[in-house]
């Protein structure tokens, strides 16, 4: 049995960590709260865009676009969004398992546009290339920033650089579900858009045509995108980041009971072998 003064000692150390957690997980609780109403306000209009972009292109029939040709023989660009801290559960080798667990993104094939520093450095230790990092962006995501991304995504595209577009983040469901998710950005796929009775009746024009109408709607349809995985995300990894630190305080105070009854033991042992010698020691002078 360990001595008293280490179980007191290892005691200790655990009642500081447990102080620790519990307070990262009020400050996350905090957090999650503002991420949450962000989130969740915001989701409708983002579904909402990349619904009616579908819908669009799907009333349209063949539209020739440069955003909208395929390029199989061009590597795939991965927008990739994670945290800059861990102590967050799963929560950033879920989104890494997205690419190193699918056969379609080989490193070799892909490009990495990465958005907090636990993604990019564990993507690059398994040869991802990362073409471009935005990870200061995560701590405060604005719309101008997913615009910068965009604009960056849309140069390489039509450049010849890629030739698809792909989402890696992590979907808000609630504080304590987040799903990791996979989203295909360009070319856009409508095969399985199905449209209603009353939308196949209803042509598509464009006014003044579709090159200039499609160059105005398809980077704001990108940026859009990118900013609502961005506000998603940062739900997601306060949501696993509380989660994570609630269940680290409640170890610690089931490791805390343990030690104590050990330590509680270990007195009781050694005020039963005082009591010993000293009974031993006084018949021994009698």
């Amino acid at each position: 049995m360990a001595s008293m003064r280490d179980i007191q000692r290892r005691k200790t150390s655990v009642e500081s960590t447990g102080q620790i957690t519990k307070a990262m997980k009020l400050v996350s609780t905090v957090k999650l709260q503002k991420a949450r109403g962000r989130a969740e306000s915001s989701k409708p209009y983002f579904e909402g865009v990349y619904d009616t972009m579908a819908a669009v292109l799907a009333r349209s029939g063949n539209v020739n676009h440069r955003f909208l040709k395929n390029h199989p023989d061009k590597k795939k660009a991965v927008i990739v969004i994670t945290s800059n801290r861990g102590l967050a559960g799963g929560y950033n080798s879920n989104v890494v398992k997205l690419l190193t667990q699918n056969d379609e993104f080989a490193k070799e094939n892909v490009v990495l546009y990465t958005v907090g520093r636990k993604g990019k450095d564990a993507l690059s230790s398994k040869g991802y290339e990362v073409k471009a990092d935005y990870s200061d962006v995560i701590d405060n995501p604005l719309y101008s920033d997913a615009m910068s991304i965009s604009d960056e995504l849309l140069k390489s595209f039509e450049a010849g650089e890629i030739g698809e577009i792909y989402l890696a983040y992590t979907v808000f469901k609630n504080t304590v579900s987040h799903i990791p998710t996979m989203k295909k950005l360009l070319p856009i796929s409508v095969d399985e858009y199905e449209l209603s009775d009353e939308e196949k009746l209803v042509p598509m024009n464009y006014e003044p045509g579709e090159e200039e109408v499609l160059d105005m709607i398809i980077p704001k349809y990108i940026s859009s995108l990118i900013f609502g995985a961005l506000v998603e995300a940062v739900a997601s990894e306060n949501g696993a980041r509380m989660t994570a630190m609630d269940s680290a305080t409640s170890n610690a105070n089931e490791m805390i009971s343990s030690l104590s009854l050990l330590y509680n033991r270990a007195r009781q042992s050694s005020i039963t072998q005082e009591l010993t010698e000293i009974i031993a020691g006084a018949e021994a002078i009698n």
